[in-house]
């Protein structure tokens, strides 16, 4: 253990570095991605149970089949299209990318609970006149909180994290995430690890936090969507 503890970098990596700019951009581009998805993710998980049959199976698989493509294999095409739609070295268009490219697991796992609610609750909902879009509003969002609050934390997690899209679509500075900005800590000739190790930090302490208060959901995440429709 140090002698004594010092926080010259952490006032250092703010002032200096933009780590504030950094961490803002990270938790714009995370939370907007995160409601986005879930959102719509619901309401995909939602119309494929009311689907059900053939119709709602095929529409599961399309989703489905997009958690088996490797993200390096579209990195290509779809820069060329972020590119010609003017959307790179834009917040607004990571979030588009991660909303897009995380969508299959949402609707993976909320799809998997949401066929666990009982029949009887949307033939008495329909019995009592009530629409899709009531039933979605008053009845699934409300019995699907636990899956959603576990569906979070895992998009929460992913997108935060997330060092991929960065490096490929921005290039500015002033949108630069934080695992993006940490890379300006490394060199190849010198890597400033005062420096790195202290945005390491920073980085990883909504993680920590997330993880220590809200550790249950994590363990409920792991089973949810394994229920057999």
């Amino acid at each position: 253990m140090p002698e004594s503890f010092q926080f010259d970098n952490y006032v250092n990596v703010f002032i200096d570095q933009s780590m504030g700019t950094y961490f803002k951009n990270s938790l714009t581009v995370t939370l907007v991605s995160v409601i986005l998805t879930l959102f719509f993710a619901s309401l995909i998980a939602f119309s494929i149970v009311r689907m059900g049959g053939w119709a709602g199976g095929l529409l599961f698989s399309f989703f489905a089949l997009g958690m088996m493509v490797p993200a390096q294999t579209n990195m290509i095409p779809l820069y060329q299209l972020m590119y010609d739609l003017g959307l790179t070295n834009s917040l607004v268009g990571l979030m588009i990318v991660n909303i897009a490219v995380t969508m299959p697991v949402g609707v993976f796992i909320l799809t998997g609970f949401m066929k666990s609610l009982p029949k009887t609750i949307f033939e008495a909902a329909i019995m009592d006149g009530a629409g899709n879009w009531q039933m979605y509003t008053r009845i699934v969002l409300p019995l699907s909180l636990p899956s959603l609050s576990a569906t979070a934390i895992f998009l929460f997690v992913m997108h935060w994290n997330d060092l991929l899209y960065p490096l490929l679509f921005i290039t500015q500075d002033e949108f630069k995430t934080l695992p993006l900005a940490l890379l300006e800590f490394q060199g190849e000739y010198m890597t400033n690890y005062p420096l790195l190790f202290t945005g390491v930090i920073i980085a990883s302490a909504p993680m920590v936090i997330i993880y220590v208060f809200l550790q249950k959901y994590f363990i409920a995440g792991m089973t949810a969507g394994a229920v057999k429709g």
